[in-house]
C-alpha cells in the first residue's frame, strides 16, 4: 500500500492468498453457520427484518405522532417536521428532559416500546432456524445502538424474550458500533500475514455512509485480537452526493490510501491486506450476489463488477503495491469484533441494526 519512495510494506504470502475467501464460512476463530437469513412476514409480501431497522424505528415514531395530532395534542417535535429529521441525538436529550416534559419523553418511549416488539417478534423467528438452534448470546451492532434509544430499545428486547421463555441473551456490542465494524475485518486476514504487521486498513460500505478506518492490532493473546482499535478513520456520506458506482470505488480507495499514508508517517507496519464489509451474499470469488441494492450508484450486483478485484485495481494503479482485498458480509464483520467476548459460550450470533436488519449465526472454532 505505499507509493514510490515510500516504505515498503510486507509482501503478501502465496499460502495466504490461497487460504484468503471472500465470504468464508471457515475462519481461523469461528465458523460463521450462516449469515443474512431472510424471513418472510406473514403476507408474503415484505421481510421481518424491515420490521427492525432504523426505517421501521422511524416509522413507527412518526405514526405514534400522527396518533398524537389526531387525538388534538400537541406533537413536541412539531406538526409539519418529519420524523427522518429528527436525529436519535435529539431523541435522547428528549427522554433525559423527562421531569420537563414527561408526554414527550412518553411519546418515545411509545415508539420504542413498539419497535422492541417487533425486534422481539424478528428473533423469536430467527431462533426457530435450524442453523439458529442453540444460539446462547446475541450482540447487536449498528449505528441505531449508538444512542441512549437504541440501548433501551435492545434492553427492552431481551426482558420480552426472558419473559417468554427464550434461553437467550442479548447486549450490545462492546465496541462503538461504527469501530465494531471495522476492527472485525481483521479476522478475515490470513494469521500468518498479521504477525508481521502492526495495523490493518478496512472498510465499512452502507447504504449511507462509508467508512475507512486504520485498525491497531495491539497485543493479540493467542490470536484472539481483543486489543484490536481504531486509530484513525475517514467517513463519506455518500447518500447526500448520490454518486456512481465507479465514483464510489475511487472515492473509497482515496481514503484508504490517505490512511495508509499515515500509517508510514507514523512508522507502522502497515499489513498488505484490506477487509471490507458490505451488505449483501458475498461469493467466494468476491462478486455480491444479492443484497446490495442500498449501494451508492447501484449495480453492485452485476455479475461482470468483481468490487474486491476492482478496488485492488485502483489501488494498484495509483502506484501501491497490489493489496489482498478481502470481503465478507457487514454484519458478519460486526459480529467478528465480538468474537474475544464469545469465548465463553458455543452458539452465538449477531444483528446489526441499520438501512435493514443484518443477521449472522457463528460457533466457535476452539
Amino acid at each position: 500500500m505505499n507509493g514510490p519512495g515510500e516504505k515498503a510494506t510486507m509482501p503478501i504470502l502465496p499460502a495466504a492468498i490461497r487460504a484468503a475467501r471472500h465470504g468464508a464460512k471457515d475462519l481461523p476463530l469461528v465458523r460463521v453457520d450462516t449469515y443474512g437469513a431472510e424471513l418472510r412476514d406473514a403476507s408474503g409480501q415484505g421481510f421481518l427484518g424491515d420490521r427492525a431497522s432504523n426505517r421501521a424505528f422511524i416509522a413507527i415514531l412518526e405514526d405514534w405522532r400522527e396518533r398524537v395530532r389526531r387525538g388534538c395534542g400537541e406533537d413536541p417535535f412539531g406538526d409539519q417536521r418529519p420524523s427522518g429529521e429528527i436525529d436519535r441525538q435529539e431523541l435522547d436529550r428528549v427522554l433525559q428532559a423527562a421531569e420537563a416534559d414527561p408526554e414527550a419523553a412518553g411519546l418515545v418511549q411509545s415508539a420504542i416500546e413498539d419497535f422492541a416488539q417487533e425486534m422481539a417478534g424478528v428473533v423469536r423467528r430467527l431462533l426457530r432456524l435450524p442453523q439458529w438452534k442453540g444460539t446462547e448470546r446475541i450482540a447487536l451492532g449498528g449505528g441505531f445502538l449508538g444512542s441512549r434509544v437504541g440501548r433501551l430499545a435492545v434492553g427492552r428486547v431481551g426482558i420480552l424474550l426472558k419473559a417468554g421463555g427464550e434461553r437467550v441473551q442479548m447486549s450490545p456490542v462492546s465496541r462503538h458500533p461504527d469501530d465494531a465494524a471495522l476492527c472485525g475485518t481483521v479476522h478475515l486476514a490470513p494469521p500468518e500475514l498479521l504477525r508481521q504487521c502492526d495495523v490493518v486498513l478496512a472498510a465499512d460500505i452502507g447504504g449511507t455512509n462509508i467508512r475507512a478506518g486504520l485498525v491497531s492490532l495491539g497485543q493479540r493473546e493467542e490470536g484472539l485480537l481483543s486489543q484490536a482499535n481504531v486509530l484513525f478513520s475517514e467517513l463519506w456520506r455518500h447518500a447526500d452526493e448520490k454518486p456512481e458506482r465507479e465514483e464510489a470505488v475511487d472515492r473509497l480507495a482515496s481514503m484508504l490510501s490517505k490512511l495508509a499514508r499515515r500509517a508510514d508517517e507514523k512508522g507502522m507496519r502497515l499489513c498488505n491486506v484490506i477487509g471490507v464489509g458490505c451488505p449483501g451474499l458475498i461469493r467466494d470469488d468476491g462478486v455480491i450476489e444479492r443484497g446490495g441494492q442500498n449501494l451508492p450508484g447501484g449495480g453492485w450486483e452485476d455479475a461482470s463488477f468483481n468490487f474486491p478485484a476492482r478496488l485492488a485495481t485502483v489501488l494498484t494503479k495509483s502506484g501501491q503495491s497490489e493489496p489482498l482485498v478481502i470481503l465478507h458480509n457487514d454484519a458478519v464483520v460486526q459480529g467478528l469484533s465480538e468474537t474475544s467476548a464469545m469465548q465463553d459460550i458455543e452458539h452465538w450470533a449477531v444483528l446489526t441494526i441499520g438501512t435493514g436488519l443484518g443477521n449472522a449465526r457463528f460457533t466457535n472454532q476452539r
